[in-house]
């Protein structure tokens, strides 16, 4: 069982934003991409465009050969962009406007009917729905009830307690990774994976669906250069 590696292309975004001009240029970079081997794109574009621009997300749905994975809070601008350009799968957030990054998953109970409504909406278009949860079981339940066609775990406690006692730092994962495969959800998981940690991530849960890694992936490549580093991230998820 394969699981797929799809690499979050904000940071490019970041870099080519510190200088307004198309250095780097993130279309061709998410290309390059998979051609090196990645089997999916990811972008999470904030409302204050601060990496990922709307106009972004429109134009790689144009080029993107594998799959398009647009990440974020389902704000009405949200929603348009995505159901106007219909990527593969979405990924909701709970994110608050000003967050540096994400950091925790949904209350999925506490928010059911709001949920239910937008992955309602999204499967209108076709779209694979994802819910960003923490490892949960209680929630992992309710993303099923709720209309979700995956989970992605929020991975980042994992990632804290790896290099003192992985196995206790994978147990509550594989516990809601279990109850995500009785549910028949399927499963992705994303924040803080990287070389160190992802092999025994994988190893641990082995019918994980994708993993979608960003800033670890371009920390690295400065050193090794993109190429090596997908290579090296793909042999951890073989």
């Amino acid at each position: 069982m394969s699981t797929r590696l799809s690499i979050n292309i904000n940071k490019v975004a970041t870099l080519r934003n510190a200088r307004g001009e198309n250095r780097p240029d993130v279309l061709k970079f998410a290309e390059d991409c998979e051609t090196l081997g990645a089997q999916g794109i990811t972008v999470h574009p904030r409302p204050d465009e601060r990496h990922i621009r709307y106009s972004d997300v429109e134009q790689l749905r144009k080029v993107i050969r594998t799959e398009l994975n647009v990440e974020g809070y389902p704000s009405e601008r949200f929603m348009e962009l995505v159901l106007r350009v219909v990527p593969d799968q979405v990924t909701l957030v709970p994110d608050a406007p000003d967050a540096l990054t994400s950091s925790a998953g949904w209350n999925v109970v506490g928010n059911f009917l709001f949920l239910q409504d937008i992955a309602s909406r999204l499967h209108e278009k076709g779209i694979r729905v994802s819910f960003f949860v923490d490892a949960d079981p209680e929630q992992v339940r309710a993303a099923k009830r709720a209309g979700a066609d995956r989970v992605e775990l929020y991975t980042k406690p994992y990632a804290d307690n790896y290099k003192a006692d992985p196995h206790n730092a994978a147990a509550p994962f594989r516990d809601a990774a279990e109850v995500a495969r009785e549910e028949g959800l399927g499963l992705n998981a994303g924040h803080d994976l990287n070389l160190s940690n992802l092999k025994f991530f994988r190893t641990t849960i082995p019918w994980l669906d994708e993993v979608s890694i960003g800033h670890a992936v371009i920390c690295d490549a400065l050193y090794l250069g993109i190429a090596e580093t997908l290579r090296r991230y793909r042999d951890c998820l073989a």
